[in-house]
This record gives structure tokens, C-alpha cells and sequence, in this order.
């Protein structure tokens, strides 16, 4: 058995899989794909439908809010998010936690001023910044809520004089949160809502249609509003596995029951680190995140021993982003905290092979 760690494409639900798979053979007993039926059929426009509102059902989201799913990964919206909300010579505020909200403010800058209210660079992003302030000129904040490579969360999410946007590709329907909080949302799907190639976007439309510059199609958020989610071929099969997943956390219990048990998770993890003599986490203890545990050992020349014991065990995807080295454990909505519990067995394994 693997007990899949990896950070993104992540882990999926058993039952998203298994309907899925019979989806791919025949669709609604149609005799054709998932794969192959197009997108303007009845079959397709009810699985957009049930996803859409699915959405609105596990995040409570009210009227006054537009959901689309989208192609282009979180990294198009680093530049449609600006696009779209800022105005030349206007100013978007930024908090810095991390290589993608870094990124997302390096592509802000291409369409107005940008404003850094704080940044965690300094202490190579292991800590995330509390003390700053937002101008309430600014056109918009943009957060992200979960950073995947350092391994670090809100906690809580900052009240904002300005429509707050939040890139939430890592740790959406992971917990509850305030929607009406925000301005616009956006997540890639490929970490806990499904597979690659479809991204989420919540938006409040009344903060639509405020810029003067002209806007492609394409890129155009009230323009892909007005063609629901269609204005050309969407990601069928993605959206089609998205549904499933929600469907799942739905049956589930729902975000708050994933939250209890993405917390036990967590903790349970972060407790072993801490006893753990040959680990050590790197991410500052009020910081830590509940998706993406990000830990070394003590003796660097040890990690690939335990990689090797890991891989042994089954675990994959244990091994930290290319950047920062040491481990990384994703621990996304369809982990189950069995497979948190072998890793916690692997390392204490390794422990005593090691005293």
C-alpha cells in the first residue's frame, strides 16, 4: 500500500477515483467517456452544475458571488487578479509570505502599483508577518493562505479595509472561514479538490467592472461569468473529478468534520517532530501549517537513510521542495490519518535503529 504524501497533484479520494474511473468507461450509462461527451450536452452541464453548487453549499457562499472553474492554474490569476481589480497608477497591497505570493505581486506590478505591507523573506519565510498595515487606497489585499514549500498558515484570516483576495490553492475546504471576508478566491485544484488542469474562483461581483483598461475574453471574469464557466470548452474531465471529491467531503460531514480531522492530523504529526530527537521542524510553531509539515533532521547527512526507510514503507512524495531541502509531508483532506500514523511509526523506526 503507498500512502501518498506529495504536494501537488495530490492525493484524491478513494470513491472520487473509483467513480471516476467508471466515468471514463461510461458516463452515466451513455456508452461514451466522461472524456469524450461534449460540453454543451445535459450529462456535462449537470455535472457543472452539482460542482458549482457544491461550492456554494460547503462554503456557504450567498448571493452576490459568482464561482467559475477555470484553466490556468492559481498562476494565471497572479495576473488576472490585477487585470481585473487594478487600475493604472492605482496601488494593490501584497503580503509577502512565500515564493507564490511572491510571485503573484511580481505579475501585479505589470498592471499598477504594488504595496508590500509586510514580508517574511527575511527569515526565509518561516515565519508569517502580523505586523502591518493596509491602505484603505489600495484597490485590493492578496494573501495566501497556505504556504506549500515553507510550510506555514494563516491561522486567521486579516480584516481587510479593501476587498481581500486570497490565493487558497493548498488549504481550501480544508477549514471553516468567512466567505463574505473576501473579495474573490481563487485555488488550483490539484491539492485537495481534485486533479490538475481546473481552478476555483469565488468572486464578489460587485468588484467587477471598476478598472477602464480593456480586458481580453479570456481573462475577463464578468466575461467568463456570462458564459458560465463556458465561454470555451472547460475542463470536463477536472470539473468532473472535482465534483466527485466535493461530493465526497459533503457525504463526509462537510468542511468543519475535515477540519477535526485535518487538525488531528496535524497535531499528531508535529508531535512526533517535536519528541523526535533526529527531527526538527522549520516552520515557526504559531505558523505551522495543516496541510504541508515541513521538517529536517537534525543531522542532514541522515535524510537520505530515511528517505530510503520511507520509501520502504510505502510513503512517497515525503521529500521537501527543491528549494529548501528536508521533508515535506502533505497531508491534504483525503489523507487519512492512518497513513499519518506509519510515518509517525516510520520515524520512530528510525529512531531506534539510530541510538
Amino acid at each position: 500500500m503507498k500512502h501518498n504524501f506529495g504536494a501537488g497533484p495530490g492525493i484524491l479520494p478513494q470513491y472520487a477515483l473509483e467513480e471516476a474511473s467508471k466515468g471514463v468507461l461510461n458516463f452515466n450509462g451513455s456508452g461514451l467517456s466522461i472524456l469524450e461527451i461534449s460540453h454543451r450536452s445535459a450529462d456535462f452541464e449537470a455535472v457543472l452544475k452539482k460542482a458549482i453548487d457544491l461550492v456554494k453549499e460547503l462554503l456557504h457562499v450567498p448571493d452576490g458571488y459568482s464561482i467559475l472553474f477555470l484553466q490556468g492554474g492559481a498562476s494565471m490569476q497572479f495576473g488576472m487578479v490585477p487585470f481585473n481589480l487594478l487600475e493604472e497608477g492605482h496601488t494593490a497591497s501584497y503580503l509577502d509570505t512565500g515564493v507564490w505570493s511572491s510571485k503573484a505581486l511580481k505579475e501585479a506590478k505589470i498592471f499598477g502599483n504594488v504595496e508590500v505591507v509586510a514580508s517574511g523573506k527575511a527569515v526565509n519565510y518561516t515565519t508569517i508577518p502580523t505586523d502591518y498595515t493596509v491602505s484603505p487606497n489600495a484597490d485590493y489585499f492578496h494573501i495566501t493562505s497556505n504556504n506549500t514549500i515553507y510550510g506555514t498558515q494563516l491561522s486567521a484570516f486579516p480584516k481587510s479595509p479593501v476587498p481581500l483576495v486570497a490565493d487558497m490553492s493548498s488549504d481550501i475546504f480544508s477549514r471553516v472561514f468567512n466567505i463574505e471576508d473576501f473579495g474573490l478566491i481563487y485555488a488550483g485544484a490539484q491539492k485537495n479538490m481534485g486533479p490538475a488542469g481546473a481552478t476555483l474562483v469565488i468572486v464578489k461581483d460587485e468588484i467587477l467592472g471598476k478598472v477602464n483598461r480593456k480586458i481580453p475574453s479570456m481573462l475577463n471574469y464578468q466575461a467568463l461569468i456570462e458564459g458560465g464557466s463556458m465561454y470555451n470548452t472547460p475542463p470536463v474531465f477536472a470539473i468532473y473529478v472535482c465534483m466527485l471529491t466535493l461530493e465526497w467531503l459533503k457525504n463526509l460531514g462537510g468542511v468543519p468534520e475535515i477540519e477535526i480531522r485535518n487538525k488531528d492530523k496535524a497535531d499528531l504529526l508535529y508531535k512526533e517532530i517535536d519528541r523526535n530527537p533526529l527531527f526538527k521542524g522549520t516552520a515557526n510553531a504559531a505558523d505551522r501549517s495543516k496541510m504541508n509539515v515541513c521538517f529536517v533532521m537534525e543531522d542532514p547527512t541522515m535524510e537520505s537513510a530515511f528517505l530510503a526507510l520511507a520509501k520502504n514503507k510505502g510513503l512517497v512524495g515525503l521529500k521537501g521542495h527543491r528549494s529548501v531541502g528536508g521533508f515535506r509531508a502533505s497531508i491534504y483532506n483525503a489523507l487519512p490519518i492512518s497513513s499519518v500514523e506509519i510515518l509517525v511509526e516510520t520515524m520512530q523506526e528510525f529512531e531506534k535503529s539510530h541510538d
